[in-house]
């Protein structure tokens, strides 16, 4: 998710330039704030943004209007934008503690422990009676501690990985389990029904189940390409549905609006299944399942959400350990890494889940030759697959997220021209109406979540086409009921309060 339009997404100033404030713009400012403040409690993020925004340039001295605006944007996950402002506050005012609380969330939203812990110390000793931040500065040193332990005792041996060290035949099925049963090893249409089935009565896969499809899909995603070629017949109707983040039940409804995966049905999940939503687990087994029952029909990319760190903060990581075990946990991280990152339609459509790139020149050749069986890095073309964002103007930004960058519609004039492409598909953003169309028609955004996180409102949408002509088709649709399980229900402590 993350700010709707880059027009309400107003970009942090480096360095303002502070000119005589008179009472007037103290006042107005003022006005500004309070207004935003309401639009905040009622979660309108953006328009909360753009006033504080006016707030900003009315009275550019004070330093609540930056972390104020720094909330906002850790909300709708600019995180880039909100480390900018939370430093920014810092600047203007150093004795004001929540400039650090920001710029620490924004920087245990980018995963960067360790500058968010310094920022956490410093609270506690400026406040050494403030039970939150004693107690934020502790999980967080928990987190830095526990990263720095796992890197000593990290394996040097790269060919020894969590599957081989799993053992099915010492699973034993309970008598009294009475969930759906693989047939002879393999995924079946009727176990599929029945896994769904389960999942809508909250019930729970048994594990000897859960880990063989895990070592299945690994085992088939390893034999893959990192771009992969799909052919659509002429007459052949094929789905693109954007993010799912754990929201199980609105998958559902995909099924029940567009019809169960099937040879006649094929699917291309964009990544980000899991994370925020509460029913990770169940999203993660049923695309998995179609995956292994269809797989030249069934298409799954990986997103900025299938990696280690965001799964430990953003709730996939608790979830699995809640439900089934730490070593599965692991698991998912090293299944994880095989996923492809892109996948090409017919040749003319490529479909990813973030965007394009810092340079002109890349290619599909070079895509398809990425070494992808890491966790995402910091910069380079597969962090950008999996990170970037469209902008409306001509060029390339640095990223509201702090990762990857933003692009503008030369750009991907530019990219399609070089690659004989018609026009790509991403994900990675909520949009009011669960699509945008954007570039000139040739970057469309696909969200699949409606009401995100249960708070945004936001409608969810899927893609389809046909072969023919590949002209795209948008259905939307609102959210549907779920259990009591709140989003964010597994995450980190420290982002309990970003959702």
């Amino acid at each position: 998710m993350s700010c709707e339009t880059k027009e309400n997404c107003v970009v942090p100033s480096a360095t303002v330039t502070i000119t005589a404030t008179t009472p007037e713009d103290i006042e107005n400012a003022e006005r500004y704030k309070n207004e935003a403040n309401e639009y905040f409690k009622k979660q309108d993020y953006n328009a909360a943004i753009e006033l504080y925004s006016k707030a900003i340039e009315a009275n550019p001295t004070s330093a609540i209007y930056y972390a104020n605006r720094s909330f906002a944007y850790l909300r709708t996950e600019c995180f880039g934008y909100a480390l900018s402002d939370a430093s920014k506050a810092i600047e203007l005012d150093n004795s004001y503690t929540k400039g650090f609380y920001r710029r620490a969330a924004a920087y245990m939203s980018l995963g960067k422990f360790k500058e968010a812990l310094k920022d956490y110390e410093y609270v506690t000793k400026v406040k050494p009676n403030d039970k939150d931040a004693k107690m934020k500065f502790t999980e967080c040193n928990k987190i830095v501690k526990k990263i720095a332990f796992e890197k000593a005792i990290s394996v040097e041996d790269t060919k020894k990985n969590i599957a081989s060290t799993i053992n099915l035949d010492a699973m034993t099925i309970e008598n009294e389990y009475n969930g759906p049963e693989l047939e002879d090893g393999k995924v079946t249409l009727k176990f599929m029904k029945e896994l769904m089935e389960l999942y809508k009565n909250q019930g729970k896969l048994h594990r000897k189940y859960a880990y063989k499809i895990l070592l299945d899909i690994q085992a088939y995603f390893m034999k893959q390409p990192s771009l992969i070629e799909v052919n659509i017949a002429d007459d052949q109707k094929f789905t693109v549905c954007g993010d799912i983040h754990g929201q199980f039940f609105d998958l559902m409804n995909i099924f029940e609006l567009n019809g169960l995966p099937s040879e006649t049905n094929p699917y291309l999940f964009n990544g980000d299944f899991v994370d925020r939503g509460s029913f990770s687990v169940e999203c993660i087994f049923t695309l998995f399942g179609f995956k292994l029952l269809y797989p030249n029909h069934f298409y799954m990319s990986r997103g900025n959400h299938e990696s280690a760190t965001m799964n430990q903060m953003y709730g996939f990581d608790g979830e699995v350990k809640a439900k089934y075990t730490a070593q599965m946990a692991e698991l998912f991280t090293e299944v994880y890494n095989w996923l492809p990152l892109a996948h090409c339609l017919n040749k003319r459509v490529l479909v990813m889940h973030g965007g394009l790139f810092s340079r002109d020149d890349v290619t599909l050749e070079e895509i398809s030759k990425i070494e992808r069986v890491r966790q995402p890095p910091d910069e380079g073309v597969m962090c950008e697959l999996l990170w970037s964002d469209p902008q409306p103007q001509n060029g390339r930004a640095p990223s509201k997220r702090g990762v990857g960058c933003q692009f503008g519609p030369d750009v991907t004039k530019t990219f399609l021209e070089l690659n004989k492409l018609d026009y790509v598909i991403r994900s990675h953003e909520v949009k009011n109406n669960g699509y945008e169309i954007a570039h000139d028609g040739k970057c469309i955004t696909v969200f699949s979540a409606p009401n995100y996180c249960d708070t945004m409102g936001n409608k969810g949408a899927f893609i389809t086409l046909k072969g023919k002509d590949m002209e795209p088709k948008y259905t939307t649709y609102e959210a549907v009921p779920h259990p009591n399980v709140k989003p964010m229900a597994y995450a980190h402590s420290l982002l309990s309060l970003m959702c």
